[in-house]
């Protein structure tokens, strides 16, 4: 049998993810240049208060060798690249080892729970134009909804919970990276696949919590989904909320844009603003439910298990950020 090579494709990198959505497609150099210095100040003082670097590369390999591993104890004789859209490994890094270990199949797994044509489908436009071999591709476009996936989630949540004196008391704030508008206008799915992930997590825990969803890491002056973490704080405290419990709904790794922006910057704010407890729930990581659930979702796009939860195209189209390849 010729060997399946999940290529865990982080074709986009979780990092410094901002997606610029028009800017983009101006590709005005004055423009970009101007967004990216503003983008790159920002990120420097988050970089600086997690000690200087991030750990989402570390993250990011766990999950592929713990992915390795899981599929191939699941029968299917495989190995897992990385391949990041901003940083190394890039998606060309990413090919030249999958062409090196001669695979027969290739499996697009994304590490974006939610699609956005920001995110996944910019990585995807990567990968479509430095790969145009003959060889079987499949995609997964999303997989907010497995119920693995939510399992996981769930136990996060549930862990961060246990740090409140009374669980019940602590209010849940879902925090997911921001989009510009004009993105959503045209018709991207991914702020209501956010909502419905909040949706389905909440029934999934049955907590009886009061919660609410925000987005964060705008760029830019143009609007983007709102209201943003930090307006979110002030309601908070507005509405003498003093238990906060921020759960990270469209990550699956600790970056800069949890560790950095929410448990650092947010911490902060909430403290001078009066909440009393504010905890954010960790990463997924390499967490052996997630790592379940991704096994699960490759098998599912190989067609090697019988019900699939997550959308997949057939062979010749390509996929979100996780390659899964074959010889």
């Amino acid at each position: 049998m010729g060997v399946h090579c999940p290529v865990l494709g982080f074709l986009g990198n979780g990092e410094d993810n901002a997606p610029c959505g028009p800017f983009a497609r101006i590709g005005r150099k004055a423009l970009a240049k101007l967004i990216s210095t503003t983008r790159a100040r920002k990120v420097q003082h988050h970089y600086a208060t997690i000690g200087g670097g991030s750990p989402i590369r570390r993250f990011t390999e766990r999950q592929a060798r713990a992915l390795e591993a899981e599929v191939t104890n699941a029968g299917l004789d495989a190995r897992c690249f990385v391949a990041m859209r901003y940083w190394h490994p890039f998606t060309s890094e990413a090919i030249a080892q999958l062409r090196a270990a001669e695979c027969h199949e290739v499996v697009l797994l994304p590490l974006y729970p939610q699609y956005s044509s920001t995110t996944t489908g910019s990585s995807l436009n990567e990968w479509r134009r430095l790969f145009r071999d003959d060889v079987p591709v499949y995609q997964v476009d999303h997989f907010y909804q497995h119920p693995m996936y939510l399992d996981a989630m769930v136990e996060k949540i549930e862990e961060t919970l246990g740090r409140f004196a009374a669980p019940e008391r602590a209010e849940i704030v879902f925090s997911a990276h921001s989009v510009p508008m004009a993105v959503v206008e045209k018709g991207d799915p991914y702020q209501r696949q956010i909502q419905e992930t909040v949706q389905l997590l909440m029934e999934r825990g049955a907590w009886r919590n009061r919660h609410r969803l925000c987005y964060q890491s705008k760029v830019g002056a143009s609007k983007w989904l709102r209201p943003s973490l930090h307006h979110t704080l002030h309601q908070l405290a507005a509405e003498q909320v003093r238990e906060v419990c921020v759960v990270p709904v469209a990550f699956v790794s600790d970056h800069v844009e949890t560790l950095g922006e929410i448990d650092h910057d947010a911490r902060a704010a909430a403290r001078q603003l009066g909440i009393t407890q504010f905890e954010m729930s960790a990463g997924l990581n390499d967490s052996p439910k997630f790592i379940r659930a991704l096994g699960q979702i490759v098998m599912d796009a190989l067609g090697r298990t019988v019900q699939s939860y997550a959308s997949i195209r057939g062979a010749g189209s390509v996929a979100s950020p996780v390659l899964v390849a074959a010889e």
